[in-house]
C-alpha cells in the first residue's frame, strides 16, 4: 500500500471529525430524512412502474414536453439495454445535442414544448459524453467496441488498427451532415471529458479527458501502460489528458499534456491522493484516486473541481494545458468522487458520490443519508471546507437505480439554487445558499421502469437553457419542465431567471452569471427578502409599489422622474442594509445591497 503523505492523513483526520459530527448531530443529513408520516404523505412514494406509462409526481415544476428515444437508439426488446443508453448533453441555439452510448441524436428545441429530431447519428462506442463550441462538437468514447468509422460491428480483436477509444471531433457547420474532422485516441479512452475555453487566446479550445477504463495495450497505441507506478512511472494511470484543439485547423487537435494531479506535493509520488479502501469502521470504502469521473471547470476564476474517484480536488486552471492541484479533500462518507459544480460566486462547491456506480439502488429507506450524496463545501483562500450533505430526501424502490449524479445551477438571482437528476429517484431542485442547509423546492419522479426487477433507466442529467429544465432519461427519452412559482420561488424569480439567454452550454463548464438590470429581478430580490422577513411588510409593500410606479413612469418615457425616484428607493435600501449589518444579519445585509445596487443599475440603464 502506498504510505499516506502527512497532508492527506491531516485530511483525513479532519474528515473523520466531520463524519463523526454528522453521525452524532446528523443536522444537515437530517434535515433531508423524512420522518415516517412524511414519507407516508409524499407522492414520489408507491408509483406506479412503467416504461412509457408510468405514474409520475412533481412538486413545484411541471413536464411540458416528453419525447421518447427515436428509432434505431432502443432495443425494443429490452428498454434498459445499455449499449443504447442516453447519457449527457449540450445546447447551442435552438438545437440540444443529445450524447448516448449507441451514437449522437440532435433535436430542434426552437419551440421547447415540442422537441422535434433534427439527425440521428449512429456511432457506438458509449458513453457518448458531448460537448460544443461554435461549429465544433466532441464526442468521448470509451468503450473496446468503438471503432474510427463507426461501424456497428465493434472491435473483436485485442489489439487492432480500426479501434477507436478518445474524443471524436465533429464539424457541425452543417448540423444535417456532421463531419468527423478528428479522432484523438487516449490510453484509457474518454469517460467524460471537459471543453475548456482559454480565455487568454480564442483561437483554441482545450478538451481535458477523463479516462476511467482499462489502459489498452502499447501494441494498438504506443505509449499506453496500465502498470503500477512502482513497476512504470509512465504509466497510464494517475493523470488525465489536455487535448489542444486550434479552433481555425480542428484536424490538427492532439495531446499537449498529461498532467499528474494527484501527485504528492513533497515527494512527487504521482500516487500521491487516496490508495483506495475503507476509511475504519463503518465507514465507506473508498474507490483509488487514480482518474477524475468528471472535472468541473469555471475559467473566469481560473478554477477547476474535479471529482476523481477517491478524491475531491481544486485545480488552478491559469494555465489551461497545465492544470495544477492546489488542494483536496476526502470523505469517509464517499465511495466515488463523481462531479461537482461551483455556485455563481465560487464560494461554494457541490460534489457528488456516485455510489453504486449508478447501477444499484442506494436510495432506500435502510441507506444512509450521507452515502451516495452529495457533499458541500465552501472554498475560502483556494481551501475546502466541509459544510453539509444533501440526498434525494424520498425513499425509491430496490428495483430503482438511484444516487446522485448531473445537474446545473438555475439562475435565480441572490440564491444558490441547482436541479439535478437523480437516475430512477427523479430530478430534485435543491437550494443550498446555505451551504450548511440546503432544502429541496422541487422535484418530479416517475415510478420504476419495472416493478418487478431493476431495469436501467432514470435521469442522466438535468441543466438548465434559457427558461427550461432539459433532462436526459436514460431509459425513456428527454423531458423538459418548466419550474411553477410556490412559496419556495416567486413568478418573479422564475422570470428573473429566464431572463439569462445562452447561446451555448456544456456540462462541466461553467461561466459566471449576470443578470441584467430588470425590474424582475428587482423584484426577484424583494421577493427574497420578504420570504426571509429581512424588511417588514410595510417596507416590502412600500419598495414594491416604488417599483410598481417606476415601471410605469419608465413606460410613459418618463425616465427622470423613474430615475430620480430609483435612486431615492435605492438609498433607502441601502440604509436598510447598513442596519441589517450593524444588526449582525449578514445575509440581509446582502440581499439588501442586491437590491439596492439592481435598483441603481436599472435607473442607470433608462433614458
Amino acid at each position: 500500500m502506498t504510505a499516506l503523505p502527512i497532508s492527506l492523513v491531516r485530511r483525513v483526520v479532519a474528515a473523520l471529525c466531520l463524519c463523526t459530527f454528522a453521525l452524532g448531530v446528523s443536522l444537515s443529513a437530517s434535515a433531508q430524512t423524512m420522518t415516517a408520516g412524511e414519507k407516508a404523505q409524499d407522492p414520489r412514494v408507491g408509483l406506479k412502474a412503467g416504461w412509457q406509462d408510468a405514474e409520475s409526481a412533481a412538486m413545484n415544476m411541471e413536464l411540458v414536453a416528453h419525447v421518447p428515444r427515436p428509432d434505431g437508439f432502443f432495443n425494443p426488446d429490452d428498454p434498459g439495454d445499455f449499449s443504447y443508453m442516453n447519457s449527457d448533453f449540450a445546447f447551442r441555439g435552438d438545437h440540444l445535442f443529445l450524447g448516448s452510448f449507441h451514437g449522437l441524436q440532435i433535436w430542434n428545441i426552437a419551440d421547447p414544448s415540442q422537441p422535434t429530431l433534427r439527425l440521428t447519428l449512429p456511432c457506438p462506442g458509449g458513453q457518448g459524453d458531448v460537448s460544443v463550441h461554435g461549429d465544433l462538437l466532441f464526442m468521448s468514447v470509451e468503450e473496446t467496441r468503438g471503432r474510427l468509422d463507426c461501424g456497428p460491428q465493434g472491435v473483436s480483436e485485442v489489439v487492432s488498427d480500426e479501434r477507436f477509444r478518445g474524443v471524436r471531433v465533429y464539424d457541425i457547420s452543417d448540423v444535417d451532415r456532421p463531419k468527423q474532422v478528428a479522432a484523438v485516441q487516449t490510453c484509457r479512452g474518454s469517460h467524460t471529458h471537459t471543453l475548456v475555453p482559454d480565455v487568454e487566446d480564442d483561437s483554441r479550445v482545450f478538451i481535458y479527458v477523463s479516462g476511467t477504463s482499462q489502459v489498452r495495450p502499447s501494441e494498438e497505441l504506443p505509449g499506453c501502460s496500465g502498470r503500477s507506478p512502482d513497476e512504470d512511472p509512465n504509466t497510464s494511470l494517475f493523470r488525465i489528458e489536455v487535448i489542444e484543439v486550434p479552433l481555425d485547423a480542428p484536424q490538427d487537435a492532439r495531446i499537449v499534456s498529461t498532467p499528474r494531479i494527484f501527485a504528492d506535493a513533497t515527494s512527487g509520488d504521482i500516487a500521491g491522493l487516496w490508495p483506495g479502501g475503507p476509511h475504519g469502521e463503518g465507514t465507506q470504502e473508498t474507490s483509488t484516486t487514480n482518474q477524475c469521473h468528471d472535472i468541473t471547470v469555471y475559467p473566469e476564476l481560473g478554477l477547476a473541481a474535479g471529482a476523481c474517484s477517491g478524491n475531491g480536488i481544486l485545480l488552478d486552471i491559469s494555465d489551461p494545458a497545465n492544470p495544477k492541484r492546489i488542494d483536496e479533500v476526502i470523505d469517509p462518507n464517499f465511495a466515488y468522487w463523481h462531479s461537482a459544480t461551483f455556485n455563481n460566486d465560487g464560494s461554494t462547491v457541490l460534489f457528488t458520490d456516485e455510489w453504486g456506480g449508478g447501477l444499484a439502488p442506494r436510495c432506500r429507506d435502510t441507506d444512509r443519508p450521507e452515502w451516495g450524496a452529495n457533499a458541500i463545501f465552501t472554498l475560502e483562500d483556494g481551501e475546502l471546507e466541509h459544510a453539509s450533505y444533501y440526498k434525494l430526501p424520498a425513499p425509491q424502490t430496490s428495483e430503482e437505480n438511484c444516487v446522485a449524479h448531473n445537474g446545473s445551477l438555475v439562475p435565480i438571482p441572490g440564491r444558490d439554487v441547482m436541479a439535478q437528476a437523480w437516475y430512477q429517484g427523479g430530478v430534485s431542485v435543491l437550494d443550498f445558499t446555505d451551504p450548511a442547509n440546503p432544502q429541496e423546492i422541487a422535484y418530479f419522479d416517475r415510478g420504476p421502469m419495472n416493478a418487478k426487477r431493476m431495469v436501467m433507466a432514470g435521469y442522466w442529467s438535468v441543466y438548465w437553457y434559457n427558461g427550461y429544465l432539459y433532462a436526459s432519461e436514460i431509459g425513456r427519452g428527454l423531458d423538459v419542465f418548466k419550474l411553477t412559482p410556490s412559496e419556495h420561488v416567486s413568478q418573479n424569480e422564475i422570470d428573473a431567471a429566464e431572463s439569462i439567454h445562452d447561446e451555448e452550454v456544456n456540462p462541466q463548464l461553467q461561466t459566471r452569471i449576470v443578470w441584467p438590470a430588470s425590474f424582475s429581478v428587482a423584484r426577484a430580490y424583494l421577493d427574497q427578502l420578504a420570504r426571509h422577513e429581512h424588511l417588514t411588510s410595510e417596507q416590502v409593500a412600500r419598495v414594491g409599489g416604488e417599483i410598481d410606479q417606476v415601471e410605469q413612469l419608465a413606460a410613459r418615457s418618463k425616465g427622470g422622474a423613474a430615475v430620480a425616484r430609483l435612486a431615492s428607493t435605492a438609498a433607502m435600501v441601502e440604509g436598510e442594509a447598513g442596519v441589517a449589518e450593524a444588526g449582525a444579519s449578514p445575509e440581509a445585509a446582502r440581499r439588501l445591497r442586491l437590491l439596492a445596487a439592481t435598483l441603481r443599475e436599472l435607473g442607470g440603464a433608462l433614458p
